[in-house]
């Protein structure tokens, strides 16, 4: 009889976290690592990100925001658009509404906290896939998803042409991709991008990554409210092993602001300008470490860059 571990295997999946070796994955432009800067709400935010990526010389490739397409007007995403694209810079927007942020009483108890960001309800998944359809119509060609069941949709639109092809699937840290299996699941439905949980450790992560070829998004600082980790010092590793990976920088000791809006625009607009100055550090940190990853610079090919006038 076999063993579990020699049945994994033939579903090519690995059998236990193993070694690091390093990845011989990489970005269509040859890169091994790109700068992501997570929770960019709005405009101002935006403009502040690029305002200083350029004073302190960090190459972002993506930003990403986490209020939701539906709480910015038509105008502020076309600001955030022409922004974008004109630095040649991926933006990234959430498609909700989710149960955390409805009348979802489970979501709100002690065991029902992964119920948070899933999508509720057909009359939600419908809501959801007008906001991807919004994004879409504006220009914007990557959404962040949180749900099993929109990202199948997600891909089912995009490949009969209901969005457009180059149109890119996020998937969210919410989404837990916590082992290899599952991250094969999420790849096969259509994910661009996989954004892993921020507790996995090294061999954890290289586990997921001998499994699929879409590029990771990886958290090297996260927010409170998803652990709170400061991992600058694995970043040499993590760009070897996880290559094609995105270096996220979020913030520990920062408020949750989501949602967003104008009531919180100072303090969404300070922690950008800190999150790219985050990222600054952990660049430092690879030059210290006589790292020669290869990382992308703004507009660099396979980006999902937004399109002016939709």
């Amino acid at each position: 009889m076999s063993t579990t571990h020699e049945l994994l295997v033939r579903l090519g999946l690995p059998a236990e976290d193993g070694p690091t070796p390093p990845s011989p994955g990489r970005f269509p432009d040859g890169a091994q690592y790109r700068v992501e800067i997570p929770s960019v709400e709005g405009p101002a935010s935006l403009a502040a990100v690029l305002r200083e990526a350029e004073r302190l010389d960090v190459p972002v490739t993506r930003v990403s925001q986490g209020s939701g397409v539906g709480l910015l007007t038509d105008g502020e995403i076309g600001e955030m658009v022409g922004m974008a694209a004109a630095a040649g810079v991926e933006l990234s927007l959430f498609a909700r509404p989710c149960a955390g942020w409805d009348t979802s009483a489970m979501s709100r108890a002690p065991a029902g906290g992964g119920l948070a960001p899933a999508v509720r309800g057909q009359d939600q998944l419908v809501a959801v896939v007008d906001e991807i359809r919004r994004a879409a119509d504006l220009g914007v060609r990557s959404v962040l998803i949180a749900d099993l069941g929109v990202l199948a949709v997600f891909g089912q639109l995009r490949d009969s042409g209901e969005l457009p092809p180059e149109m890119q699937a996020k998937v969210s840290v919410m989404l837990p991709i916590a082992n290899a299996a599952t991250a094969k699941v999420i790849a096969d439905l259509g994910a661009n991008t996989l954004n892993l949980p921020t507790d996995l450790t090294l061999p954890q992560i290289a586990s997921i990554r001998t499994t699929v070829t879409q590029p990771l998004d990886i958290y090297i600082e996260s927010p409170d409210n998803l652990g709170g980790f400061v991992r600058h010092y694995e970043l040499p590793r993590l760009v070897e092993l996880a290559a094609p990976v995105y270096t996220k920088f979020g913030l520990r000791n920062a408020p949750d602001i989501y949602p967003s809006g104008t009531h919180l625009e100072a303090t969404a607009v300070a922690l950008s300008i800190e999150r790219v100055r985050r990222a600054r550090l952990g660049l430092d940190l690879l030059t210290r470490a006589g790292s020669k990853a290869v990382f992308s610079t703004p507009g660099a090919t396979g980006l999902a860059l937004p399109v002016t006038g939709g």
